[in-house]
């Protein structure tokens, strides 16, 4: 499978909602209630939330889409921290890199990675915090590849389930 990235437009919001839905689902299915999916997707990844990031000039959103077709298949936010860490001048917060899973193995997470360090820089930060769920090893060792470090934990609350998370920094 062939894509490709680019910043996110306004009229790109609700392709970004979509693919945030369907990523949210393959991630959670099995570990998180499924109202609990529906209603933290309905509520955090909708095109009206999309739209707002977008907008932000302190937030950058990339879409990755296929070649062919342009059907969107992954994303990235960065954004203001909001984050249970002490925040440093310069920090800007990964909040969301997904990609769908047949896009798995082709490349996509390692360069929607690169994509957003490069945005970050362009913005003038110097270093990228995200957070991550504490059971999600794969996401995890990902994250390690790419030079990040534990950095702090956090709770965090899908539907009615608290959640325990890490909290992963890395300098650029």
């Amino acid at each position: 499978m062939e894509w490709r990235l680019r910043r996110a437009e306004p009229a790109d919001a609700a392709a970004c909602a979509l693919v945030a839905g369907a990523t949210f689902l393959e991630a959670f299915a099995g570990i998180l209630d499924g109202p609990d999916i529906v209603a933290h997707v309905g509520s955090k990844s909708d095109a009206a939330s999309f739209a707002t990031l977008i907008a932000d000039p302190n937030s950058v959103v990339t879409l990755a889409e296929a070649n062919v077709g342009a059907a969107p298949l992954g994303y990235t936010v960065l954004t203001t921290p909001d984050l249970p860490v002490p925040v440093e001048e310069g920090d800007i917060e990964l909040k969301r890199i997904y990609a769908l899973f047949p896009s798995h193995g082709t490349g996509l997470g390692p360069a929607l990675m690169e994509r957003a360090f490069s945005d970050a820089r362009a913005l003038g930060r110097k270093r990228i915090l995200l957070g991550v769920y504490g059971g999600n090893r794969r996401a995890q060792r990902f994250y390690r590849k790419q030079g990040f470090t534990v950095a702090g934990e956090r709770r965090f609350l899908v539907g009615a389930t608290w959640h325990d998370d890490l909290i992963f920094a890395r300098a650029l």
